[in-house]
């Protein structure tokens, strides 16, 4: 089954050149069947960029999905223009009314400051704070995942000596959570932050459960007791060179930046990287819809109950 896309959205001419299963609104429109309402806040810089990465992971589902993309009002975006943002996204006030079955909140590249001090913090703050009654599923990644513990669990967030950056291998500590249903015992996943969490201050909290880490990048995927909190401290929705770029960005702002670790092969950054992620970065997005947003929602959306 298709998801449902803007008209004019850049991200569906690459979308279907990749043979991905698109709908357009107008045909959409014709399906006598209530599709699930996904809302995506994007914190990334480069909006077409992020949104593209995960409409191509939720695409991969039987399930037909309306998205409404977010961006926060209080913060002015330097990478995207205004009239991208008023055409294709809403702010907070358009929405706030609305039910939805599911939000994914991105990363952001502001894990060297405080949650406080981010400019659009209060704004985020808020969003939140509706969600627990507007939304049935919350899916966070990276410093999304990092401010969603903050402010769900005051679980803190630790500044690491240097960028954490590269492919780093994983294992599913819990076999029998649906969020890993299917997946390999061990796995690799992308990662990218200068910022982390422990994983004792996971295990000490009652309210949440450690699934998946890392020796060497740590804590990976976070499930909430109540199962309405998915927590990701990677990037799964990463290109095969979403690493190359931001690598070679940082080399030529003069940054004192290490070579991503397990990436390019013989480490060599004039290799072309090779994708070995992609087929369990379907599967978890699959999995986070099936069990954790479509059994569970109700299917009058208005009836969705408050999250604890």
């Amino acid at each position: 089954m298709p998801i449902k896309i803007p008209n004019n959205l850049p991200a569906a001419k690459t979308l279907e050149k990749e043979n991905i299963f698109t709908m357009k609104e107008l045909r959409a429109s014709h399906q006598d069947i209530r599709p699930l309402k996904i809302m995506l806040l994007n914190l990334m810089p480069t909006k077409e960029v992020t949104e593209t990465q995960i409409l191509r992971l939720l695409s991969n589902t039987p399930l037909q999905i309306d998205i409404t993309l977010l961006h926060m009002s209080s913060h002015t975006s330097k990478n995207t223009s205004q009239r991208y943002l008023d055409t294709f996204y809403k702010d907070f006030s358009e929405v706030r009314g609305e039910k939805y079955d599911g939000l994914i909140i991105t990363g952001a590249p502001v894990e060297n400051l405080d949650f406080e001090q981010v400019d659009y913090w209060q704004e985020f703050c808020d969003i939140m704070k509706w969600s627990k009654k507007n939304v049935h599923s919350n899916l966070y990644i990276c410093w999304g995942a990092q401010a969603g513990l903050y402010y769900n669990y005051g679980i803190r967030k630790y500044p690491l000596e240097r960028k954490l950056s590269g492919i780093f291998r994983h294992r599913v500590l819990d076999p029998s959570s649906e969020l890993v249903r299917g997946f390999d015992e061990e796995f690799w996943a992308p990662h990218s932050r200068y910022s982390t969490v422990k994983r004792e201050d996971i295990l000490a909290c009652d309210k949440v459960e450690l699934i998946s880490d890392s020796e060497t990048a740590g804590v990976f995927l976070v499930v909430s007791k109540s199962r309405r909190n998915i927590f990701i401290t990677g990037h799964v929705e990463y290109d095969y060179n979403t690493l190359d770029s931001e690598y070679k960005r940082d080399i030529d702002k003069g940054l004192d930046i290490a070579i991503p670790e397990n990436y390019y092969p013989d480490d060599d950054p004039s290799k072309t990287p090779v994708n070995r992620w992609r087929s369990h970065a379907h599967l978890l997005f699959s999995n986070w819809l099936n069990y954790f947003v479509y059994q569970q929602t109700p299917y009058d959306i208005s009836k969705i109950k408050s999250q604890r």
